[in-house]
């Protein structure tokens, strides 16, 4: 497997774990807007290629058809076999950007939010509705060639739903159906990162991924626990997500046995 790096901290802790088992790899810059890579890389072949580094590589692939390239991902929300285990489901509204001073009252009522599609334009958060309110306004006096690339823009469909009590949050790599490694990320409100997890909670994990095998070859999945039990919080392009405490030498042999 041919290895494209972006330079990142994350990248460079997995460019390490590369050099340990002798898998070589190469660096580039992204062009902004034009998406080109710098230098241009010498693909071997374009059969065997994967990119780690921010979700806008996935231009790059596709541009060159390469394969798996960036493993891109439909939005998890619509996935009907994940519904009825989903921390942000059953209760969910949907608006655009557009929509969201129109429909959204601002009543002091505290919402997380965060985009439909898995497009890095906002990370998912808890903000209050004026909050919410104020940052669509700000979007919507832009004028369309004003918007920077890769930000929200008014048609923009964000996920709004009222906020849970989360006790432990975990993030685990899933690869061809079967869970890879995993990462402890969050307890309470307190950020911490230690490879371990639950083992009711790595059963949960595995039972996701039996269930929507055909999702993604390879993709990122965030559950977490609550005072209902355990719940699906999302899942991420696994080029362009954090690797927390993740065992990326697990990881990285079993995305190289994909080439």
């Amino acid at each position: 497997m041919q290895w494209i790096l972006q330079q990142f901290e994350d990248t460079e802790k997995l460019a390490d774990t590369l050099d340990r088992l002798g898998i070589p790899y190469s660096w580039h810059k992204v062009v902004p807007f034009i998406g080109e890579l710098v230098p241009e890389p010498e693909v071997r072949d374009p059969y065997s290629v994967v990119m780690f580094g921010s979700y806008t590589l996935w231009r790059y692939a596709e541009a060159k058809s390469l394969h798996p390239g960036v493993f891109r991902i439909a939005p998890f929300v619509h996935e009907k076999p994940w519904q009825p285990f989903m921390l942000n489901g059953p209760d969910a509204i949907f608006l655009q950007v557009s929509e969201i001073e129109a429909k959204l009252a601002d009543d002091g009522c505290h919402w997380f939010i965060r985009p439909v599609a898995d497009s890095k334009e906002q990370a998912g958060s808890v903000k209050a509705a004026a909050e919410i309110r104020e940052i669509a306004r700000k979007v919507m006096v832009l004028d369309a060639d004003e918007i920077p690339h890769g930000s929200l823009r008014p048609d923009t469909l964000m996920m709004l739903t009222t906020p849970a009590r989360i006790y432990r949050e975990w993030r685990i790599w899933i690869v061809n159906g079967v869970v890879i490694t995993y990462s402890l990320y969050k307890e309470g409100t307190r950020v911490t990162y230690r490879h371990e997890i639950d083992n009711d909670a790595l059963e949960f994990a595995q039972t996701l991924a039996g269930l929507n095998k055909s999702y993604s070859p390879a993709y990122v999945m965030d559950i977490c626990r609550t005072e209902e039990g355990l719940r699906l919080v999302e899942t991420n392009c696994i080029n362009a997500a954090g690797f927390y405490a993740a065992d990326l030498a697990k990881l990285a042999k079993t995305i190289n046995g994909m080439a």
